[in-house]
């Protein structure tokens, strides 16, 4: 079954990518939280078709949230990071501020997807990753096996790059 998600910091640019990436992808989600500030809460953001209210990031925003992407600055994600992990919420950080933290994998698909090893949605464990891509653009994960798509912006050649 398609994991429940989120996407906190989703009225950025870089959350606004995440939904590009993930309609790309064809994420499979079976419901979809949108969050933001409190300043961003009830703005009205479409995806696929349906329109979606951003909701205020608070500490319940993530029962029933299986996979959260982070991409609301360093502050957001040190204060809703760990309590996502500790609903057993599986973070994708896209934030500096895990970057110095042993415990916390640096994720990169190509070099180390072994970082990834052991984690199972539904398994009532959380977990911490953070992605250093610039910019990242994380997409899917199905139940059982994690499958990392990114997109990398080449300055030189001007232009996406997709890598699967």
């Amino acid at each position: 079954m398609a994991p429940p998600s989120a996407i906190v910091g989703v009225t950025g640019a870089v959350g606004q990518e995440f939904l590009s990436v993930l309609s790309d992808r064809d994420f499979p989600y079976r419901s979809l939280k949108l969050l933001a500030s409190k300043r961003s809460a009830g703005k009205t953001v479409t995806y696929e078709n349906r329109h979606y209210t951003v909701e205020e990031l608070t500490e319940n925003s993530f029962d029933d949230v299986d996979i959260a992407l982070f991409s609301a600055g360093g502050s957001i994600s040190k204060k809703f990071g760990p309590i996502a992990v500790e609903k057993g919420t599986i973070v994708v950080d896209n934030s500096s501020a895990f970057r110095m933290d042993e415990g916390i994998p640096l994720v990169i698909p190509e070099v180390n997807p072994e970082a990834m090893e052991g984690i199972k949605l539904k398994s009532g464990k959380g977990r911490l990753l953070q992605i250093q891509i610039a910019p990242l653009l994380f997409a899917s994960w199905l139940p059982l096996h994690c499958i990392v798509v990114r997109k990398c912006f080449n300055n030189k050649l001007g232009r996406y790059m997709t890598n699967t």
